[in-house]
């Protein structure tokens, strides 16, 4: 009989033989995710995985895809990467030439080059413009994709890095331009300036020519809180700072002030999302509020003149009640006019509210298109909205297209124009999305899309996923690479509306945060139950996948539920919960799952905590657990020492890392394909499906 180590343990959950896994860039360390990659890579790296790499990235690269854009002043800004491109060209052009088939682009900087010069891994993170004489640019970049970045600044005249300009070293951080010679620095960069979690805790008046060492601090919080961030308000009709405190992740204390410092705390609730405009402030409480005596029930969208709630005004207008499936999900401003997006039954619509002091008009915007959509301001930059907003619209088996409507044309004549179409990427025919729900533990009805033949075999080969995390709403979406390599062949594709998310508000999210998490998983597992109850296939041809805190929910199902699955796809997962806190942004989560530190939360946050669940002599499916070296949000020690224990139980556990991409694939197409194909190989083959043939 073999003698197992299933060390750490739930009874001894301290007890760790593979704490040297979280020594990111230890030798060992490095050398166990090497040979174990390359182990990963000679099981599925076979010659259909070259194949359906090179098949991924041709459609990453097609020159015919949308090129996403934002406008900031007169040009709309574009990231772009190809196959001649792999890094990346940052380019804009002008409204008038995007809406051509074929746009002109003028090139600001090509990565590929910068990289190479440099010597640099430099991947792009995005650039901040000085909004008044919009001549200079901070860049962000970043080594092999880490959220950590170095700040550089560039001159948009010379197309060149300005020596002696606001340069700052890499740190998690941002930068945001009070005026053309000073920045607002919110950066964790220097002895002492990080929190807990990781990200700033002051914020600094960095002068040009200063060292941001001794810039001064004019606010701070403890270490203990998540950030703090300040942003100058354009809106207002005078200069106004908005100092945010994150205090935990569903918490902020937000403050108004100078560059002195902030001088006023707003008196708003600390869970509440809230975003002004001008002398406008729209509200959405996470819990229900009472002032005054009136209750306004969470989740709703209310509105108030700032000045007047400054003075002591609590007469809201109210723009968005909630109900049991009527849930919001987003607001924004612009050009002084509220556009809100709701789901009614995971159907979106949108709203436009006009400010009065008197009264709000409100103005049903007609949706593009069936499936889902959404809606942003073409415009970066709030104070320079004019109008203009973009609809995003897609399906599973429809590709994305991008709308340009114009608010302040009534209809017909405001009816959305379309910029753009994407192709489609592989062959549709035959498929359908139907909707429908499950039966979790509680009696709780689950939602689900279904993409799929429309007659099925009940031997179908399923991809399952779901996220269910931070009341972030998933609905189904064009997918590219699940479409070719799954789809195409004849495959089914599921994605889940688990507890945790937010597409029915604040109620779902609660309902799978913290002791409730172990309910959100309960609702994945009963998803793929009723996959059979249907007909639809058997538990062995359901291969799951998740990423991020999706990797817990599929970690927990591995321990959990292993009847239920075929194969288990984890990717950049969190899976210690005891150790959780102390790996890396880990700290800024406690409030979505609880504090192993505190004995009543490490008893409902063991139970999912796979890491020490797992024991031997069970029926775990295969797993693979892929991570990659440089996510400094997600610690790689999570998927290395689950992969190293299951393996010293027997089980059959794979583990891929490859160097770079941060807490996404890779830095490039090249990168992103060969890691999507893997998984997809694998999955392939552990539930027995060798999809040769397309449909």
């Amino acid at each position: 009989m073999t003698a197992f180590d299933f060390r750490p343990t739930l009874n001894a959950p301290d007890d760790d033989p593979y704490l040297w896994l979280e020594n990111v860039e230890g030798e060992r360390a490095l050398a166990w995710a090497a040979s174990q990659s390359a182990r990963t890579l000679g099981h599925f790296g076979v010659t259909r995985f070259d194949r359906d790499h090179d098949a991924l990235t041709a459609i990453f690269d097609r020159p015919d895809r949308i090129p996403l854009s934002r406008r900031r002043s007169q040009y709309l800004y574009n990231f772009w990467q190809d196959a001649r491109n792999p890094r990346g060209l940052w380019r804009r052009t002008t409204l008038a030439a995007y809406m051509k088939v074929d746009p002109q682009w003028e090139l600001l900087l090509a990565l590929d080059a910068l990289a190479a010069s440099d010597g640099e891994d430099w991947i792009w993170g995005g650039a901040s413009l000085e909004p008044e004489r919009r001549e200079r640019a901070v860049l962000r970049l970043s080594r092999g994709g880490s959220d950590a970045v170095v700040h550089r600044e560039f001159d948009l005249g010379s197309l060149s890095f300005v020596a002696d300009g606001f340069n700052l070293a890499e740190a998690k951080g941002e930068v945001n331009w009070l005026d053309p010679d000073t920045l607002l620095l919110s950066s964790a960069f220097g002895d002492g300036m990080a929190t807990r979690s990781g990200y700033a805790r002051t914020v600094r008046l960095w002068k040009r020519g200063a060292d941001p060492l001794t810039a001064p601090v004019i606010f701070e919080t403890g270490s203990e809180s998540l950030g703090v961030v300040c942003r100058l308000d354009r809106t207002a009709e005078s200069e106004r700072l908005w100092f945010i405190e994150q205090s935990t992740f569903f918490e902020k204390i937000g403050r108004i002030g100078d560059r002195s410092g902030p001088k006023m705390q707003i008196d708003l609730p600390r869970d509440a999302w809230w975003s002004g405009f001008g002398d406008w402030l729209a509200i959405k409480p996470r819990k229900p509020w009472t002032v005054r005596g009136m209750t306004h029930a969470a989740d709703a969208l209310i509105g108030i003149s700032l000045s007047s709630f400054i003075a002591g005004e609590r007469s809201f207008a109210i723009f968005f009640e909630p109900a049991d499936r009527r849930s919001l999900q987003s607001f924004f401003w612009n050009n002084g006019k509220l556009i809100i997006s709701y789901l009614v039954n995971l159907d979106p619509s949108f709203d436009m509210f006009a400010p009065d002091r008197q009264e709000w008009t409100r103005r049903a915007l007609t949706k593009p298109a069936e499936g889902t959509i959404h809606l942003r301001s073409l415009d970066a930059e709030r104070h320079e909205s004019n109008g203009e907003v973009l609809f995003s619209a897609q399906g599973p088996i429809t590709p994305r297209k991008l709308l340009l409507l114009d608010l302040n044309v009534s209809p017909p004549l405001g009816a959305p124009v379309i910029l753009k179409r994407n192709p489609e990427n592989f062959d549709a025919s035959g498929l359908e999305a139907t909707r429908h729900e499950a039966v979790s533990t509680d009696g709780a009805m689950i939602p689900y899309t279904h993409v799929g033949p429309a007659n099925g075999n009940g031997d179908a080969p399923v991809h399952l996923t779901a996220y269910g995390v931070h009341g972030k709403s998933v609905l189904p979406h064009y997918n590219s690479s699940l479409g070719k390599l799954w789809l195409e062949r004849g495959g089914t594709f599921v994605v889940a509306n688990i507890r945790g998310g937010g597409e029915f508000g604040s109620r779902w999210h609660e309902a799978g945060r913290r002791k409730g998490k172990r309910l959100a998983h309960d609702d994945f597992a009963a998803v793929a139950v009723d996959l059979v109850r249907r007909g639809i296939t058997m538990p062995r041809r359901i291969a799951a996948e998740g990423v991020s805190n999706g990797g817990l929910l599929i970690a927990n199902l591995l321990t959990r539920y292993p009847e239920s699955f075929g194969a288990l796809f984890c990717k950049t997962p969190l899976v210690d919960m005891r150790r959780y806190t102390k790996l890396l942004a880990g700290a800024s989560w406690i409030d979505e799952y609880g504090d192993p530190d505190k004995p009543e939360e490490w008893i409902f946050l063991k139970e999912i905590s796979a890491y020490h669940a797992a024991t031997p002599g069970q029926h775990y499916p295969p797993i693979l657990l892929a991570t990659t070296k440089r996510d400094d949000r997600v610690h790689p020690g999570h998927g290395r020492k689950m992969a190293a224990k299951l393996q010293a139980l027997g089980y059959p556990a794979y583990f891929y890392e490859p160097g770079a991409g941060g807490h996404g694939y890779g830095k490039n197409n090249r990168e992103r394909a060969p890691f999507i194909a893997l998984g997809t190989n694998f999955l392939r083959s552990a539930i027995g499906w060798q999809a040769d043939g397309v449909r």
